[in-house]
């Protein structure tokens, strides 16, 4: 068995969820998700708990195994909880803001670059060089936090760029001879 398939999903108080055949709706105090799970797949809602099962000990059933409970958990976890993503920046006059509900970006260009929120992650700025991104979908706010922080990676002789928050940057020497 996959040793995450195999683990029940317990269901916390205040979330509803629903599986209709191969639908799941899961619906708590931040909102609700929704998923199709695989055809071959099978979960079952039990006593607040959510078993999810295989048919067969395939390579493509035990992969999809893991994958759908992990899943079912994220979604569970999500309405309860929400996920939060930390960036921070780094760099002599790096620094973000909001305006609305977009993030605007100063980190180096000749221009501020603007974002906008992808649907189901919104944007909270803590401090100039610290922001965070909230939601209730795990892909959504990885997703965003992912294009955040592409406008500027950190370059590896001085650190500058945005990064996720407790990212380790490898640093280079740069060049001797002076």
């Amino acid at each position: 068995m996959s040793r995450v398939g195999r683990l029940p999903i317990p269901v916390p108080d205040g979330v509803q969820v629903t599986l209709d055949g191969q639908h799941a709706r899961v619906q708590g105090p931040r909102g609700f998700l929704e998923h199709d799970i695989h055809p071959s797949i099978s979960a079952t809602l039990d006593e607040g708990v959510v078993v999810v099962t295989r048919p067969s000990n395939a390579p493509s059933h035990r992969a999809l195994h893991g994958l759908t409970r992990a899943l079912l958990a994220n979604m569970i976890t999500g309405v309860s909880a929400g996920f939060r993503k930390s960036l921070e920046i780094q760099g002599t006059g790096y620094r973000a803001e909001l305006r609305g509900q977009n993030l605007l970006l100063n980190v180096g260009y000749s221009h501020p670059v603007e974002m906008q929120p992808l649907a189901g992650a919104v944007f909270e700025v803590e401090t100039p060089t610290r922001l965070h991104v909230v939601g209730i979908d795990k892909q959504v706010v990885g997703q965003q936090a992912a294009l955040i922080r592409k406008q500027r990676p950190p370059e590896p002789y001085r650190g500058k760029g945005i990064r996720y928050q407790g990212e380790v940057v490898r640093r280079k020497a740069g060049k001797t001879g002076r």
